[in-house]
């Protein structure tokens, strides 16, 4: 039977959300939070931007690092809090802990940690491009039952508090496109 590529990309896109809700790896979440319900946004368009705040942009493959020392530090970082986030071992807390913002996303994360597909799902980083201290542009792809489901997708990664998180905005979009483009009001303060 086949389905509708739209259920496909829906489907694949909640695996890649419930793995994000899966995986943190640094440890000081909130497990709690206010239900968010579904409402209009056009944080859809979010995943896809990140303003270079300063100049010393260097790619690094996110395998590991060549050259840029910090940078490659960075990339590495950023490719394993990404990967954990996605990772559906990864507690609740921790997971809440490596999203940006995460506190308000909580009770998201905590109900797609629930999903019968979260438990197949999870990411790979193919890239990342350091734009500054703070920000970070990242290429991953959302695996279900280790088949690729998302290929190639734009993220954004923030360092906050010392730590590097997968952005809300991209978040934000994944719940945008498991929704059919209604992102949950969570998402209003999506930086974007």
């Amino acid at each position: 039977m086949r389905f509708p590529p739209a259920r496909v990309f829906s489907t694949a896109a909640l695996a890649a959300l419930t793995v994000a809700v899966a995986a943190c790896g640094s440890g000081n979440g909130s497990s709690s939070g206010s239900s968010p319900s579904a409402s209009s946004s056009p944080a859809s368009a979010a995943a896809t931007s990140a303003t270079p705040s300063s100049a010393r942009p260097s790619a690094s493959p996110a395998g590991g690092g060549s050259s840029g020392g910090g940078s490659s530090s960075a990339a590495t970082k950023i490719k394993t809090n990404w990967v954990a986030f996605f990772n559906p071992k990864t507690p609740v807390a921790e997971r809440v802990s490596l999203l940006q913002n995460g506190s308000a996303f909580a009770s998201i994360i905590k109900a797609q940690a629930s999903s019968a597909l979260a438990s197949s799902a999870t990411s790979s980083v193919s890239a990342v491009t350091v734009e500054s201290a703070t920000e970070a542009k990242v290429t991953y792809s959302i695996l279900v039952g280790g088949a690729p489901a998302l290929k190639n997708q734009p993220g954004v990664a923030v360092e906050q508090g010392g730590v590097w998180k997968v952005g809300d905005q991209s978040f934000c979009a994944l719940l945008t496109l498991e929704n059919n483009g209604k992102a949950p009001t969570a998402c209003a303060g999506a930086a974007g």
